[in-house]
């Protein structure tokens, strides 16, 4: 029996283990207003009348790439975390910035979609559940304790949603932006550095 459970995992897997037939690849390829419900069944092989027993309309499919998107950043940030130990704090911070564009500004039919005034709300949408996962991970990952916020535990997740929701939202509108003006920015707001020289003095 196809699930939703199912149907929707199948749409939330990194991008190199997804199944080929996954909407997120017809979306990729065709874009959002270009591809219907038929469109999706026909790629995915399932009847309409089983899409609508299981989904109500177009928007909750899309809801379920968007979150592919998010889970493909968040396993990112979990492979950079378990391998910026042994970086230094300014080839770790450059590394995080490549793979927030990477995954987040990689150029194709439904990411453009999402940069479209007609789809601004789906793009906010977007934004408010990536900053949301994205502060959690960044919260419960010993990373924090390389800032000035390690040491407290007061508004950790809304300094980094925050942070979170600029840098993409600069990102967005600046998408020539050099790396190191972004690394600053995360520099300054966490005060790293200084950090960095209360342990070495320490």
């Amino acid at each position: 029996m196809w699930r939703r459970a199912r149907y929707s995992a199948a749409t939330t897997r990194p991008s190199g283990r997804r199944r080929s037939s996954s909407p997120r690849e017809l979306y990729e390829e065709k874009g959002l207003a270009r591809t219907s419900i038929q469109d999706i069944t026909n790629h995915v092989g399932v009847t309409r009348s089983l899409f609508y027993h299981y989904f109500q309309n177009k928007e909750e499919v899309t809801s379920a790439v968007l979150d592919q998107y998010i889970t493909d950043f968040l396993e990112a940030m979990q492979h950079w975390h378990e391998s910026q130990t042994a970086l230094a704090t300014d080839e770790s911070l450059h590394s995080m910035v490549k793979i927030m564009r990477m995954v987040l500004f990689e150029k194709n039919t439904f990411r453009m979609a999402l940069s479209t005034q007609e789809n601004a709300a789906l793009y906010l949408d977007f934004l408010n559940r990536f900053a949301a996962q994205g502060a959690e991970f960044m919260v419960t990952h010993p990373m924090v304790e390389q800032t000035k916020y390690g040491e407290q535990s007061d508004h950790l997740y809304e300094t980094f949603y925050v942070l979170i929701v600029g840098l993409v939202s600069y990102l967005r509108s600046h998408p020539d932006v050099e790396d190191e003006v972004l690394i600053d920015v995360v520099t300054r707001m966490l005060n790293i550095e200084q950090a960095e020289e209360a342990r070495e003095l320490a």
